[in-house]
């Protein structure tokens, strides 16, 4: 473990098919879908993010999930936190995780996180068209839910704190009598012979004390708003936006690195989120938000500043979440691309004290050959 942080990257699996978004996007639709058509939507828009390495992969291969493993484990990223989709007792995008957890392969860490949100149309522009709704029936459902995860839990591979497997819930506040919830959960966990659980909820913007619902600590996501702001540099994108009554938002992020990193997470019950990017108009178009001109030395700025918040905190909880290592419709990933190539993830490792900058890191990038793409690249 390093000393420094425990660096914990948000997992996306929706890069393969299944039967449901076949028929409601389409055969074949993947999150590569979307990420493929992005197009630049005002000057100086870096779109679109197309991927090196690893290539448009699919994450049925478990070459795929192998070479993903091995890079995160060669930059510092002590674990993936894999997102899965519960819908009382209904199952999404499952397959990736599954076949992880079966096959023992790869040999590294992983912890859940329940990503339980309604779904809807907004990825293309239909926000009130549901396509699958988030429930929460009661104590037998929570009772069969809990039956599923605890295999994962049993895991060697699952990351702990204190012993405890780390469970985080995406929209914790969403869940009727939440304290109620999470209380069974920790119950039937020691029930089970585990040390209990170390649950963690996510929020984007409210901080409130984790313990007064049921968790141990929060990730503090703090995300800008979805408001419409465009600056007047854009003054050709902003008239458009407003003759046409789209929600387009852009940030430069520079001015809003800042902003990301509260006090609240020098705390034991709060952890920072990492965000080296974020560009969602490839799902949302021009009701998108967008954090404009991220850089891999900006980014490494706010790593720097995340860890000297947590650097009095005993070592088991210097945990610090990463959003995320491969959410490519959203912009937001720090798997390598061609723009950047591996510089996110050096800006990373040279922060957790793997070298000393990033520049001296591509340069040694350069001379090594990109390995794990030469062998992993699935997209040619």
């Amino acid at each position: 473990m390093n000393t420094k942080a425990r660096i914990i990257a948000f997992y996306l699996p929706q890069f393969h098919p299944i039967p449901e978004n076949d028929a409601w996007w389409g055969k074949g639709f993947t999150e590569w879908t979307n990420a493929a058509k992005a197009r630049p939507l005002f000057r100086g828009h870096y779109q679109p993010h197309v991927p090196a390495d690893l290539g448009f992969y699919d994450l049925r291969l478990p070459e795929v999930r192998a070479a993903q493993a091995a890079l995160g484990r060669e930059y510092g990223v002590e674990g993936f936190c894999y997102y899965y989709y519960w819908f009382a007792g209904k199952r999404l995008l499952e397959r990736p995780f599954d076949e992880v957890l079966r096959s023992g392969k790869p040999d590294f860490p992983f912890c859940l996180c329940w990503a339980n949100a309604t779904w809807t149309g907004i990825w293309h522009g239909e926000p009130n068209r549901i396509l699958i709704e988030q429930t929460y029936p009661g104590k037998e459902d929570d009772r069969a839910h809990f039956d599923h995860l605890l295999s994962a839990f049993r895991d060697p591979r699952y990351v702990t704190v204190d012993g405890k497997p780390l469970y985080v819930v995406h929209r914790p506040l969403d869940i009727p009598d939440v304290r109620s919830v999470m209380e069974s959960f920790r119950a039937m966990a020691e029930r089970a012979g585990l040390k209990g659980l170390h649950l963690v909820g996510v929020t984007p913007h409210n901080v409130w004390k984790p313990r007064d619902y049921g968790f141990d600590a929060l990730v503090i996501n703090r995300m800008p708003a979805l408001d419409g702001a465009i600056p007047w540099r854009n003054p050709i994108t902003k008239l458009k936006a407003r003759l046409r009554k789209h929600r387009l938002t852009v940030h430069r992020y520079s001015d809003y690195l800042s902003k990301l990193i509260t006090p609240h997470v020098a705390q034991l019950e709060y952890y920072p989120c990492l965000l080296p990017n974020w560009d969602n108009t490839p799902r949302s178009g021009m009701n998108g938000l967008v954090l404009n001109d991220s850089t891999p030395e900006l980014f490494r700025q706010h790593v720097r500043d995340a860890f000297h918040r947590i650097e009095g905190k005993p070592r088991e909880h210097r945990l610090v979440f990463l959003k995320s290592w491969n959410e490519w419709a959203e912009g937001n990933h720090v798997e390598p691309d061609l723009r950047f190539g591996r510089r996110y993830l050096e800006a990373l490792r040279s922060e957790l004290g793997g070298a000393e900058t990033v520049d001296e890191l591509s340069t040694n990038s350069e001379v090594a050959g990109l390995s794990v793409g030469q062998t992993s690249r699935v997209g040619d």
